[in-house]
């Protein structure tokens, strides 16, 4: 007979069944009991009572180096990437870039694409300069040219689509590519979420996210997260980051696993939306070109179509200068000026206004991080700038 209060639980094997949608809401969950919680607890302590020996497995010792409100959400993401290891939790998207970016070994080689997240760049290129590493530029779309780049290559840093120009990489072709020169291959996966695509399935080494960004989706936290796919990576990015102390606070962590329970509902209706408003601008005369994958003109639809379950909540717009793009920009009432993205509330600026931005991304390119709000309501106020800078 069974007890009255025991209660069942989802083991590793049940929940590796279970849809992306329902992980997201499922995965690091507290075990059940009578009365106990149905969420983590934020745990504050700086230190815990170590009764056995220092590294012995389940010891955390010192909170630089774990933290029990971290594992939930570490779990949770980790198991939504489709990893066999739970995720890593950092202080921000830099704090897991910086330390997926100390794979490469000193005097080692970078291929990344040309245009990438500008932190990201900006980090490589820093590094470049001091010797550290020599970095090669690609256009992650021409997949032939990348994958020449790699001979001689360490690791292969991929971002489809890319920020902000939405370019898509033919990322099995790559990993297959990159497999065969022993090179390590790293993919920031803030754009696409685990939802679009799960590029340790393909053969990724390592995902990066801006957990920022969709994960937590709410813009108001800085988060990072970084998911191995062997124990020995794991390991490495686990040692960068308790030595160099890009760690979360506990409630940081806790905000961000909250944020990723609505992460399908809220993708899906961004996404939504994105698709029909890419379809408007692609059919004003104002606009001179849009960039989505979800455009069946767009260079990257068919590779798209392929490879994600979804096309994604980014569009980019492009003026034919920036004058135009910051008046449009300036004449809107909905849309928050301000960068960012993947928050529930649809943000816009002209990207070129960043010092740090490539120098070949378009001055007049505009990127819209479409949120969860009325379509017709955000289509009014973007349609009423279009038409009074006629």
């Amino acid at each position: 007979m069974t007890h009255p209060h025991a209660y069942p639980h989802l083991d590793a094997a049940a929940m590796s069944q279970l849809a992306p949608e329902t992980l997201a809401v499922a995965a690091g969950r507290p075990e059940r009991g009578p009365d106990t919680p149905v969420n983590p607890a934020v745990v504050l302590s700086s230190t815990f009572v170590g009764l056995g020996g220092v590294g012995e497995e389940g010891a955390i010792g010192y909170a630089r180096v774990s933290n029990p409100t971290w594992e939930p959400f570490e779990e949770a993401v980790g198991r939504l990437e489709g990893a066999e290891l739970p995720a890593l939790v950092y202080s921000s998207g830099m704090g897991a870039i910086a330390a997926a970016l100390s794979l490469v070994p000193v005097g080692g080689v970078l291929v990344a694409p040309q245009h990438a997240y500008s932190g990201t760049l900006g980090l490589a290129q820093s590094k470049a300069e001091r010797g550290e590493l020599s970095l090669i530029g690609v256009d992650i779309a021409d997949t032939e040219a990348t994958a020449a780049a790699l001979d001689g290559a360490d690791v292969l840093w991929v971002e489809s689509p890319t920020n902000p120009m939405l370019e898509v990489a033919d990322l099995p072709a790559l990993v297959a590519a990159a497999r065969a020169a022993g090179v390590l291959v790293v993919v920031d996966n803030t754009f696409s979420t685990p939802l679009g695509q799960k590029p340790l399935a393909l053969g990724a080494d390592v995902v990066v996210h801006s957990a920022t960004k969709y994960l937590a989706g709410h813009s108001d936290v800085l988060l990072g997260i970084a998911v191995a796919a062997t124990v020995q990576l794991r390991e490495r990015l686990h040692a960068h980051r308790t030595l160099h102390g890009a760690i979360a606070g506990p409630f940081e962590a806790w905000l961000g696993l909250r944020g990723l329970r609505t992460l399908a509902l809220r993708v899906e209706r961004s996404q939504a939306t994105a698709g029909e408003l890419a379809r408007r601008l692609d059919a004003h005369p104002a606009v001179a070109r849009v960039r989505y994958p979800g455009l069946p003109a767009d260079p990257g639809h068919e590779r798209a179509a392929a490879q994600f379950t979804g096309f994604g909540s980014v569009v980019s717009i492009e003026f034919d200068d920036a004058a135009s793009a910051d008046a449009f920009v300036a004449r809107l009432a909905l849309w928050l000026p301000a960068t960012s993205l993947g928050g529930v509330e649809s943000t816009i600026e002209r990207r070129r206004r960043h010092a740090g931005e490539a120098q070949t991304v378009p001055e007049g390119l505009v990127r819209l991080s479409v949120g969860i709000e009325n379509v017709e309501d955000l289509w009014e106020d973007l349609r009423q700038s279009l038409e009074a800078g006629r």
